[in-house]
């Protein structure tokens, strides 16, 4: 049971759609995170750092084709603050609406 908690470190807006978009999924290729977002590189990388200090995401690095790509996965703590915190925002919003 997840206990609802707002993260300041996910609500950032680029940030709470990366974890929105590997929520659902095991890894996702950072091309495929940084053009869902439509930001640069170094926008991607600025907020996938942020989450990686706070133990939310990791990367993993593979060759595929002689390139060297970055996958990106959230960790079981990104998941669970992930969640805590759509639940905390659903709960404000439920309070709001009385």
């Amino acid at each position: 049971m997840n206990i609802a908690q707002f993260d300041s470190i996910i609500h950032a807006p680029n940030r709470l759609q990366i974890c929105s978009l590997l929520v659902p999924i095991e890894d996702a290729e950072f091309q495929l995170i940084r053009d869902q977002l439509g930001v640069s590189d170094s926008v991607l990388s600025k907020h996938v750092k942020q989450l990686e200090d706070a133990g939310y995401v990791k990367q993993r690095k593979e060759k595929v084709n002689g390139r060297l790509r970055t996958w990106l996965y959230l960790t079981e703590a990104g998941r669970r603050a992930f969640e805590g915190h759509v639940a905390e925002l659903m709960r404000i919003v439920q309070v709001s609406d009385l």
